[in-house]
């Protein structure tokens, strides 16, 4: 009787572990990646994209404010705006991907979305 419930126990998580591997899609068309993830938070894409391939932050150059004559410097709020880049999530034709796929994220929200294969 224990050898029964043991493998129906076994059996059952199997069963969950693939339907949570199936649960998340692969690749989007590029109107669905836009619709799904385009102005969402940064936690929102990492549970349904998992990890990016790549990040990178954004600097400000070092003679920005000599160029602008430092307008609103003291009214403006700080900005962090973060790139990260999936591959191979986006597809545009039968069984053809981007290679590319940049997020901007600006304060966390994605803020833009590009697609590339030469970059």
């Amino acid at each position: 009787m224990t050898l029964n419930k043991k493998s129906f126990i076994a059996s059952m998580l199997l069963a969950l572990v693939s339907l949570n591997v199936y649960a998340a899609k692969s690749t989007f068309n590029e109107e669905e990646f836009l619709r799904n993830f385009n102005g969402k938070s940064n936690k929102v894409i990492l549970e349904k994209l998992g990890t990016p391939d790549k990040k990178e932050q954004s600097v400000k150059p070092t003679n920005a404010n000599a160029m602008i004559a430092g307008k609103g410097k003291e009214s403006s709020k700080p900005v962090n705006v973060e790139m990260w880049y999936y591959n191979n999530k986006v597809s545009y034709a039968p069984n053809k991907t981007y290679k590319f796929t940049e997020l901007t994220f600006v304060n966390g929200r994605c803020m833009n979305v590009a697609f590339f294969n030469n970059k």
